[in-house]
């Protein structure tokens, strides 16, 4: 019966919502219009089984307001992008959505509207291929000052300091720390767009014990990655915006001072034990249920670490559990709260994690403009984001409308204060060629052999700049092509 009220009420509240948002979308357009509007939508998001996903998320609202428009959802994503290539044949290349995108934009019969990541702004934005929005804010004076900076002017960003674009919601992380690990080490907490140094500095601090007992000062996630920090660095390295090649993927960038310093800050890191290493998963086997722990690769969660790097969305788990620990055995709660990822002196304002994966313009080239931009209106305006702000993955772009969740007292704004980092150049080029990550599979296995004292740091990132130099000249000469993989014998590892 108790779950039977609950569904009532949300059902009740939901519609209560939805009351004003509609009259808001019918009262700016002709309710007396009975001429069918046809609004075309292309996107690279993943729009799921008879775009039901989508529509629920983007779509029905609208069309419910205007009965006289109907919406069609073009999807650019190719489902081998989604589950792999599988079986498909090996020399078959998916086409890249973003690419299928473009095309569609400049065919016979475009999109109207076009919805894709942050990461293909500047590139759609260089093709000229968008509608600039700037006149249209202004003319129908539709209010962009509440919204989130990291959004708006990330956006700008990307557009050469204009708006060619808007995201009704974005996702963002943190740092999440436990209060009573400081408490207990007698450490300040840490703030908000502390350095990098001083959060390590921070970590050292309240890094103490030995072996399975060991407690860690700092994770690049919450999870245990297994030791690997090479893929796990990423949140300290998007900032400097450090490439591994040239623009043309044609010459290795990685012999530098910069990646020299990048390598050795988190080489000292893994040396210090200052970051989880490898749980030993043979002592971690439950013998019955009653051993089972949720918690044992969650490193934050098991106490293993102070502080660690979470996605919004993982806040409702954490919260959960520590408002049900009485139902977990062995679990005990503690309180905690989140600051901004740590800056770099030189990049005191960029964040990385930072995402919005439905950026929507106008095609330049749409045959149904006017109606394309009533529609961005509505998804982007306050209604919409007052009924979406209890999203619990992404966050409403509306500062206006952000809350904090069910009964949660965090600081809020650690997910909204910092800017995203620009996109990197290789960014495309990933994406005409997926041959290009296996330059990033060297740097890996390079990475873990200078971690090992098996080589300088110096000398692991020239054997990279060779090694990559050679991976891209065969990348050059068959792009598409299945690429040898195997190191030169005198650089395979050895022990």
């Amino acid at each position: 019966m108790n779950k039977r009220i609950k569904r009532t009420m949300l059902v009740t509240l939901s519609v209560g919502l939805m009351v004003p948002l509609l009259q808001a979308c019918t009262k700016g357009s002709n309710s007396d219009d009975k001429t069918e509007k046809v609004l075309r939508i292309a996107t690279t998001m993943y729009a799921g089984p008879d775009d039901e996903y989508f529509r629920q998320r983007f779509t029905e609202l609208y069309e419910f307001a205007n009965k006289n428009v109907k919406i069609e959802i073009i999807p650019t994503m190719d489902d081998r992008y989604m589950y792999g290539y599988g079986r498909q044949d090996p020399n078959e290349k998916p086409q890249d959505p973003a690419e299928k995108l473009k095309e569609l934009m400049k065919g016979d019969n475009p999109p109207d509207i076009v919805m894709f990541g942050y990461e293909q702004l500047p590139d759609l934005v260089g093709e000229n291929l968008l509608t600039q929005l700037d006149p249209l804010i202004t003319k129908d004076k539709f209010d962009t000052t509440d919204f989130v900076p990291a959004v708006l002017e990330g956006i700008k960003k990307a557009g050469d300091g204009k708006i060619y674009g808007l995201s009704p919601t974005f996702s963002s992380s943190a740092v999440i720390y436990n209060k009573k690990m400081f408490d207990e080490a007698g450490v300040p907490y840490p703030t908000d767009k502390m350095t990098w140094p001083d959060m390590f500095d921070l970590a050292r601090r309240l890094s103490k014990g030995e072996g399975a007992d060991r407690k860690y000062g700092f994770s690049f996630s919450t999870y245990n990655m297994g030791g690997d920090i090479y893929y796990a660095m990423q949140p300290y390295v998007t900032p400097l915006q450090l490439s591994m090649f040239d623009d043309k993927a044609e010459k290795m960038t990685v012999n530098s001072d910069q990646w020299e310093n990048v390598w050795k800050a988190m080489i000292q890191l893994k040396t210090e034990k200052l970051l989880p290493e490898q749980l030993d998963m043979s002592k971690m086997q439950p013998q019955g249920p009653e051993d089972y722990n949720p918690f044992q690769h969650d490193d934050f969660m098991s106490g293993r670490t102070a502080m660690a790097i979470t996605h919004y969305g993982d806040l409702d788990r954490i919260h959960n559990a520590m408002k049900n620990a009485q139902n977990i055995k062995g679990f005990t709660p503690f309180e905690w709260d989140v600051v901004t990822l740590p800056v770099h002196q030189e990049a005191p304002d960029i964040g990385a994690n930072i995402g919005m994966e439905s950026v929507m313009g106008i095609n330049a080239n749409a045959q149904n403009a006017e109606e394309a931009w009533k529609y961005i209106q509505f998804i982007n305006g306050e209604d919409w984001a007052k009924l979406k702000s209890s999203s619990n993955y992404n966050i409403v772009s509306r500062q206006k409308y952000i809350k904090k969740k069910d009964g949660m007292d965090f600081n809020m704004n650690a997910f909204t204060t910092l800017m995203p980092a620009p996109m990197p150049a290789e960014y495309k080029l990933y994406r005409q060629s997926q041959n290009l990550y296996q330059i990033n599979n060297i740097g890996a296995r390079l990475f873990s052999e200078a971690a090992q004292g098996k080589m300088t740091v110096r000398d692991a990132l020239k054997q990279w700049e060779t090694e990559g130099n050679q991976m891209l000249q065969k990348i050059k000469d068959n792009p598409n092509g299945p690429i040898d993989i195997m190191p030169p014998a005198a650089a395979m590892p050895t022990g």
